[in-house]
């Protein structure tokens, strides 16, 4: 006989404990790491079959406080926020911030496939398009059968 108990729906506290840890540590994806709560500027990352397209979402933003790098795999987005229409009128109390302001950091792991000497980037309406060429032994190819 043995001593080991198994709850008659595993599955189900397997599931319940996989909730909990995702609540616990915020439910972030592996790929994107931020070192500040914010999380400023929200992304979005996508592929198409020649490159993978990142939307940075940011703002307010002045470019020459914007810098964009790529080292061992790693797509850095960082910067400095200041703006002066955040501040409230003089002896008024705030109730709420919402808005982000100060230095950030976003950093995005890149798939393999990923050529850190193929980058395009700009900054337009508020937004960083940020375009990464993929190596071309990744791309999809057409294989004829003889």
């Amino acid at each position: 006989m043995s001593d080991v108990f198994i709850a008659p729906n595993l599955f189900g506290e397997l599931d319940r404990l996989q909730r909990q840890m995702s609540s616990l540590f915020g439910g972030f994806p592996t790929s994107l790491r931020s070192t500040r709560v914010g999380k400023f500027p929200q992304v979005n990352v996508g592929s198409t079959d020649e490159s993978i397209e990142i939307v940075a979402f940011a703002p307010g933003l002045d470019i020459s406080k914007l810098d964009v790098s790529i080292e061992k795999g790693l797509l850095t987005i960082s910067g400095q926020r200041d703006t002066e229409y955040d501040r409230l009128p003089e002896g008024a109390r705030q109730y709420a911030q919402e808005r982000f302001t100060g230095s950030f950091r976003r950093a995005i792991e890149l798939p393999q496939q990923a050529d850190p000497d193929k980058v395009q980037a700009k900054y337009v309406n508020g937004c960083l398009l940020i375009s990464v060429g993929k190596r071309e032994t990744s791309k999809p190819r057409s294989i004829t059968v003889q």
